[in-house]
């Protein structure tokens, strides 16, 4: 690529996001730990629900002090409703890390801040370069999907080679100097301001100029090789009532949904009944014993990396059971 359809390609990028950018409150700001919060709630997540948690978040916790002081109880409340728990995790341990090894601020430096939990390439580039102006790249599935077809990368991209080449690419197109007002955060639609069907290659000299134009067919890009199905998992939880209050377990801090509290609830051992699985979550998880009233509800619910059918069964406190310590939460049951 020549330096003048670089120049060409980054102008023209600029200009589209400078008439298309939208007003968020992320946008209104400097400050390196809103910016992180933003970066780190939009993950996953789309901007129109991302706006009223990220608000309130600040004002809860407003600086990367008052998170880091905060019960770990208080930030996963705050974050209640918006997934993911993992990222309200890795935010609060980060913040005591910035505490205390950095005086309470976000380093500088991408290689810095990759090195704080819960940060990766993307989020590193982000942070750095919105908030400390920096020259550093980002990429995401629309990034990689304009530069994609832009540059005729054939690869499947989701191989590290494929990758490597894609985060060249993306390095190579910011220009000196620009790093903030050409990596600006998220859309409206929760992606990178770089239009999908890379309209800006319009405005370059030459319609041959980029591959991906002179190829043809660009909307084929990028190749990704067919995924394999996903691994179908069976569970039980148990509902367990006594005098009006339900039982309640609180998961292990890392893992799925670590930190969390939810219902004893286990998978399947093969040839186990789910009935009999729940009487055995509840044991194991509580050293409780119960029996199975009725059956409540199967729920079907998809995770990133596998499927879940969950029996849930309504439950009592075995005669038998011994007293010990537990977690009860009042619930006005449904008759």
């Amino acid at each position: 690529m020549t330096s003048a359809t670089l120049g060409a390609l980054q102008e023209a990028l600029l200009g589209w996001y400078a008439r298309h950018c939208r007003q968020l409150p992320w946008r209104q700001t400097q400050d390196p730990y809103a910016i992180w919060v933003a970066e780190v709630m939009l993950q996953q997540t789309q901007v129109s629900t991302v706006i009223p948690y990220y608000e309130r978040f600040l004002r809860q916790f407003p600086s990367v002090a008052a998170l880091a002081a905060a019960p770990l109880e208080a930030v996963l409340k705050a974050w209640e409703g918006l997934g993911y728990y993992a990222r309200a995790r890795h935010l609060h341990r980060a913040a005591q890390v910035l505490v205390r090894e950095h005086g309470g601020r976000l380093p500088q430096t991408r290689e810095a801040l990759l090195r704080l939990p819960g940060i990766g390439k993307y989020t590193a580039g982000a942070i750095a370069s919105i908030a400390f102006g920096l020259d550093e790249p980002v990429l995401d599935g629309n990034v990689t999907r304009v530069l994609a077809r832009l540059f005729a990368v054939q690869g499947d991209i989701r191989h590290a080679q494929t990758q490597q080449h894609l985060w060249d690419l993306a390095r190579a197109l910011v220009p000196p100097g620009a790093g903030r007002p050409f990596q600006p955060g998220p859309d409206g639609s929760g992606r990178h301001p770089l239009p999908a069907e890379a309209a800006a290659v319009l405005s370059l000299p030459s319609p041959g100029a980029l591959p991906g134009r002179a190829q043809g067919a660009p909307e084929s890009l990028p190749r990704r090789a067919r995924r394999k199905p996903l691994p179908h998992h069976e569970a039980a939880a148990a509902v367990v009532w006594q005098d009006g209050r339900v039982l309640l377990h609180r998961r292990a801090p890392t893992g799925l949904l670590g930190g969390l509290w939810d219902f004893p609830s286990g998978l399947l051992a093969a040839g186990e009944s789910p009935a009999a699985g729940a009487v055995r979550a509840v044991r194991e998880q509580l050293g409780m014993a119960v029996r199975v009233q009725h059956h409540l509800a199967t729920v079907q619910h998809g995770y990133t990396h596998f499927r879940l059918t969950l029996h849930a069964f309504a439950c009592v406190p075995s005669r038998t059971s011994r007293h010990r310590a537990r977690t009860w939460c009042g619930w006005r049951r449904r008759t």
